[in-house]
């Protein structure tokens, strides 16, 4: 008789083993939420789930990605708008692409497993996310609106933090360009980053060299550590920049001293702006017979500074009309119209001494209007009243001034009537008005004073301070109203026009020939 052997149900061992698994699933996802994101086992949450899509058992070993991990902290209505989230492809796409950014820092020593590090301006909070499924535990993001438990409330421009809190911070791609108060960005990041801390700013933006030294120029708390285009979270999508910096433990205030030690009334343009005046449209260095027709079809030729390159990292965007005569002369006419902006909202002041436009710039909102004369220094000025023949009839039809100034202590003979009015040190007001860091567009129509305010911006270095300057230079051309005939009303020459352009440019100052 052959021995009896006892044989177990197959349905048996399939329910024993579907038991056993489901049991496997819950330990490891309780130790993950437990060790990962600090949460707990919530009945509402935890001890009853689906199993997530991104569940893979491959090689007897069982494999959760953090994607699955939902801790319901937020209440029932947000909590399945976060499960649904932290669940989705995209969330995993971008979970994993910060991984891979992150761990490459960790290698490079730029972040630390114990960093105490801060994600600036997330609202997903993937990349928080990220650093604790790599072991930087001690990670938090910050955003207007706050997204338990990796994000909570706060803005970039007003850190809910101690100083020099963190170890590492990160600003993914459209934190700091976005921000319409860059500096306050920066000056945050300075507070509450500690001593030899770094960051890391991944941008779209700081693609020309003009942008990159303008990024730079927001963070004097920091030197550069290095920069690289990586590939974006999408293959489809353009490569990004990413900029390494780190915390010095000394800060050069702004202002203080330009970039090459010299100090500010000593200024030399940077090489990244020279590189633009290269790129500039020529100048016209034979007399123009007709220069009303001439200069006025030149501005076709023109090459802005913002459509050569990126002017997103300045604190503030400025337009100074040096004789603005009327509004619509130029301001209404051409810069608000017809100069690229790049969606930039700019500061606008307007110079005009003739108190004929001064009511109407009083309804104008947003112009900042200055009733004086640009001038070397503080002083009483002539202001001639009427023109010489052929302008006089022009003027009157523009409704536009074109009088001259001079020192009352000057014996010049103006051809009719004149007028006392103040005069004011405009280089001096340009340097308590903008700093170097702001993005500064300069019109110049001022009479032939050009030849006087020009030296002193160079003299005072106050002209380093301006990105652009379009410039009339007066001088005795052909008349409109009588050819053959030069205007007796200006004495410098073309070519001494053109000397001054010429010493603009070579100096790296971009400078447009204007009308």
């Amino acid at each position: 008789m052959e021995p009896t052997t006892g044989k177990s149900s197959p349905l048996k061992n399939i329910l024993v083993r579907m038991l056993l698994f489901a049991v496997a699933v819950l330990l490891l996802r309780f130790a993950y939420v437990v060790t990962v994101t600090g949460g707990s086992c919530n009945s509402g949450d935890f001890c009853f789930f689906s199993v997530p899509e991104n569940l893979n058992i491959a090689g007897g070993l069982l494999r959760i990605d953090a994607s699955a991990v939902v801790v319901d902290t937020v209440g029932s209505s947000s909590s399945s708008t976060l499960r649904d989230l932290w669940t989705s492809k995209e969330w995993r796409k971008g979970v994993d692409f910060y991984s891979s950014v992150f761990q490459d820092l960790i290698t490079e020593g730029y972040l630390l497993p114990n960093s105490k590090s801060l994600c600036i301006e997330t609202p997903t909070g993937q990349d928080v996310f990220s650093l604790k499924e790599i072991g930087v535990h001690d990670a938090v993001g910050i955003s207007k609106k706050k997204s338990p438990p990796l994000v909570v409330s706060g803005q970039a421009v007003r850190q809910p933090f101690n100083d020099n809190t963190f170890d590492f911070e990160f600003a993914g791609v459209g934190a700091l360009e976005e921000s319409v108060r860059p500096l306050e960005f920066a000056s945050e990041v300075a507070r509450t980053l500690k001593p030899e801390g770094f960051l890391v700013v991944h941008t779209a933006s700081a693609n020309d060299v003009y942008s990159f030294n303008s990024f730079l120029a927001l963070f004097n708390c920091c030197r550069l550590v290095r920069s690289r285009d990586i590939g974006g979270m999408d293959s489809s999508l353009p490569s990004i920049r990413e900029i390494v910096l780190k915390k010095e433990t000394e800060i050069l205030r702004h202002g203080e001293k330009m970039l090459d030690g010299s100090s500010v009334n000593k200024c030399s343009v940077p090489g990244y702006k020279q590189e633009l005046v290269r790129k500039a449209e020529p100048l016209i260095t034979k007399e123009p017979l007709k220069p009303w027709i001439t200069l006025k079809r030149n501005i076709k030729n023109i090459k802005y500074v913002p459509s050569m390159a990126d002017i997103s990292f300045k604190p503030r965007y400025v337009y100074i009309d040096v004789g603005a005569r009327s509004y619509g002369s130029s301001i209404g006419s051409w810069f608000k119209k017809q100069y690229p902006k790049q969606n930039k909202t700019f500061e606008i002041y307007a110079i005009e001494a003739d108190k004929t436009f001064h009511e109407e710039y009083q309804k104008k909102k947003g112009i900042n209007l200055l009733p004086y004369a640009a001038w070397v220094r503080n002083e009483t000025l002539f202001f001639e009243i009427n023109r010489d023949p052929g302008e006089k009839a022009e003027a009157k039809a523009k409704g536009r001034g074109m009088g001259r100034i001079q020192p009352v202590q000057s014996s010049i003979n103006f051809v009719g009537d004149v007028d006392k009015i103040r005069g004011f040190d405009f280089a001096s007001w340009l340097k308590n008005t903008v700093t170097k860091n702001d993005f500064v567009v300069m019109k110049m129509d001022v009479e032939g004073t050009e030849f006087d305010l020009i030296p002193r911006l160079f003299e005072t270095g106050a002209i380093c301070l301006i990105d652009e300057i379009f410039l009339e230079c007066h001088y005795n051309r052909w008349q409109k109203c009588c050819p053959g005939e030069r205007s007796p009303k200006y004495q410098k020459s073309y070519d001494q026009c053109l000397e001054l352009f010429s010493s603009l440019r070579e100096r790296g100052v971009l400078v447009h020939q204007w009308w």
